[in-house]
């Protein structure tokens, strides 16, 4: 059984005194594949040499609560994602939660990702925090829906869900999907169609039930991806193959045994 973790941030300076570990109980745990994503632009040098030595994708963006000094510019980020291992723009969005930066700021910076990611037809990586109507009325407003893209460690209602698919987006889960609190979270994860889910880590941050309180890492994708099965009442191994061709489609890479 292989899996992807299509969310990830393996450059952080959580994973600088074992990365090399990390990576290894992934491949053992048959997580084959991993997005990188970026939370600031100057994070893009490091991204790529990783994803080149791995095999694996990046997505290059500003994060909603991450500072600047300059705003990027749809020409900056296009220029910044031109390197073909950069398969996907973000993570971008908007997080009322923390709002460490201005709301203006948040969806003028959103607005920007979009277009580049139109400009570029590469898909999106959304963050969206207490700020479902907003973030989902500049996607719908901005046609996001021509770049495509994911809503990453998808914790909304089942209405945002839906105006998500119908922009046809996909929704992934994260740990915080196993956690007991977060029943209504499960009820919204039967509902999505198949072809649309996606699972990740969002490592370091939300290790799932079985681990929690621990640094998250992508081996850890695997207990999402059993807890998502069982919600759903389908086979893990089936729901592997799926998420795993999910990912492939929205991101538009190959496994080398598909080569």
């Amino acid at each position: 059984m292989v899996v992807v973790d299509t969310h990830c941030h393996l450059d952080f300076p959580q994973f600088d005194k074992d990365r090399e570990a990390v990576i290894a109980r992934m491949r053992e745990a048959g997580v084959v594949w991993a997005l990188l994503v970026a939370v600031h632009p100057g994070q893009v040098a490091r991204l790529q040499e990783m994803a080149a030595a791995q095999g694996w994708g990046y997505a290059i963006g500003l994060h909603p609560n991450e500072s600047a000094g300059t705003e990027p510019t749809v020409e900056a980020l296009c220029a910044l994602a031109e390197d073909a291992r950069c398969v996907a723009i973000g993570e971008t969005g908007l997080d009322f939660y923390r709002e460490r930066t201005p709301r203006a700021v948040q969806e003028a910076r959103l607005r920007t990702h979009i277009r580049a990611a139109r400009e570029l037809g590469k898909p999106l990586v959304i963050h969206m925090r207490e700020a479902e109507e907003a973030t989902l009325a500049i996607l719908e407003e901005e046609d996001a829906g021509k770049a495509g893209g994911v809503m990453h460690c998808f914790s909304a209602s089942e209405e945002a869900a839906k105006r998500a698919l119908a922009l046809g987006f996909f929704i992934s889960f994260a740990g915080n999907l196993t956690y007991p609190r977060n029943e209504a979270l499960r009820a919204v994860a039967r509902t999505i169609p198949a072809e649309r889910l996606l699972v990740e880590t969002d490592a370091p941050y939300l290790a799932p039930q079985p681990v929690r309180g621990r640094r998250n890492e992508p081996a850890f994708v695997r207990h999402t991806l059993a807890r998502l099965a069982r919600i759903r009442g389908e086979d893990e191994e089936a729901l592997a193959r799926q998420t795993t061709e999910n990912a492939m489609r929205l991101f538009g890479f190959r496994l080398e045994e598909d080569a």
